[in-house]
């Protein structure tokens, strides 16, 4: 392991986070201000709980986070998150009638089983990062925001079309914790221009970014 990786590692075992993928959601939320008091948040690839336990602090226990993974979930979680273990498509269908439309945020960290062709590898993480917009387009408040881990690849253009198509604002970030020989990237958007019942206005959006 190389030194830095140990360094996130390290730091993220001290704070009691179970990964150093905290890092990257929490420098990405600094610079955008993602996540407010009472907020609801929904994490896609939410294993091994890191995001969950980062948001769930932030939302504080007015809040309410869920989570979903194809792995469980082991680590303890404040009150108001909940997990579920299982395909996002299935999670999808249950979600309105178990916790409604109304999210303010939904968070992607979901990658493909890597085969070593980044082609490949790209193509996977494009149908990922679909089925989350998807969802986000689906479940998020007008005004809300999306962040979404894709690999760049060929794909990468269209994606972003897509999510340009759905926000006021669109962002590319790279955090300081993602490896640099990774093609991995984070695309944030900021302000969901239709569903649910909450007005935003232009200037709330700029507020945020």
């Amino acid at each position: 392991m190389k030194p830095w990786e140990d360094h996130y590692s390290r730091q993220a075992k001290k704070e009691g986070f179970p990964a150093r993928s905290i890092y990257k959601i929490q420098e990405i939320h600094r610079k955008y201000n993602l996540i407010r008091k009472g907020d609801r948040v929904l994490d896609l690839g939410c294993h091994p709980g890191s995001w969950l336990k980062f948001s769930a602090g932030l939302t504080g226990d007015r809040g309410h986070v869920i989570g979903i993974d194809l792995k469980p979930v082991s680590i303890k979680l404040p009150a108001h998150v909940r997990t579920y273990t299982g395909d996002i498509m299935r999670f999808d269908e249950d979600l309105a009638a178990s916790v409604g439309n109304g999210f303010n945020v939904v968070l992607s960290d979901m990658a493909p089983n890597t085969t070593g062709n980044r082609e490949t590898d790209a193509a996977r993480s494009f149908h990922l990062c679909m089925l989350a917009l998807s969802t986000a387009q689906t479940r998020l408040i007008r005004g809300g925001s999306f962040v979404c881990k894709i690999f760049h690849g060929g794909d990468f253009k269209n994606f972003s079309e897509s999510v340009k198509s759905s926000f006021y604002q669109y962002k590319v970030f790279k955090p300081s914790a993602s490896r640099k020989a990774s093609r991995e990237i984070f695309i944030i958007g900021l302000g969901k221009k239709t569903g649910g019942h909450r007005v935003w206005t232009q200037q709330m959006v700029d507020n945020k970014a």
